[in-house]
């Protein structure tokens, strides 16, 4: 059974914030050089170093402000709501959570995730079944890692790059193929890690 991030036992994990800083990713992960945690690029690098000739690993997003993770929820909250119109308040919250994660959980509010995809030695993103950040209801479902609705093709891909992100270390969020992360309380509790190593990263706060 999936277990989304709404899950009570995400919560529960204990956060022992190691104080890893913030890295900006190389060029070689793409345009974005998103921010992530000093561990996650490392086995991001692990990871692309293991993936087959011609295949590389493009990063679109990693580090998110609290702010940024708040509003991504209401707007999709009240994209749910009005899908679902009967569901009860506890009901959207968990149906919610299969797209994007309470702000106290958040994986990319930690610095600890990071959205990719796969793309071929020109730069061409491949079929992996749905673009990125399609939700349950545009993507009919597709969005999920193990979703059986896609080309033998985009199950391929999902196949290797999920290989040598595992082998490197990251967890799928397995209603979003292209999620992964390291560190964070919903890698915790999958791995039986005794403690989070990432909390919530405030920029300014930093600043």
């Amino acid at each position: 059974m999936t277990i989304l991030l709404s899950d009570r036992r995400v919560a529960s994990v204990r956060v022992a914030e190691c104080g890893e800083p913030l890295v900006r990713l190389p060029r070689s992960f793409g345009p974005a050089r998103a921010l992530v945690r000093a561990g996650v690029a490392e086995r991001l690098r692990c990871a692309q170093a293991d993936l087959p000739a011609g295949r590389s690993i493009r990063v679109v997003e990693g580090h998110r402000s609290m702010v940024d993770q708040a509003a991504i929820v209401a707007r999709y909250e009240a994209e749910v709501r009005a899908a679902h119109p009967d569901a009860s308040v506890a009901e959207v919250h968990r149906l919610t959570s299969r797209f994007v994660a309470p702000v106290p959980v958040a994986p990319h509010v930690a610095g600890a995730a990071v959205d990719l995809t796969l793309v071929d030695r020109h730069g061409r993103e491949l079929d992996l079944g749905t673009p990125i950040d399609a939700t349950p209801e545009q993507s009919r479902g597709r969005c999920y890692f193990d979703a059986d609705d896609i080309s033998a093709e985009a199950r391929r891909h999902r196949v290797v790059l999920a290989r040598a992100l595992r082998t490197a270390g990251l967890v799928n969020y397995p209603t979003e193929w292209w999620h992964w992360s390291f560190g964070d309380r919903y890698w915790a509790l999958l791995t039986r890690a005794p403690a989070a190593l990432y909390g919530p990263v405030d920029l300014r706060a930093a600043a």
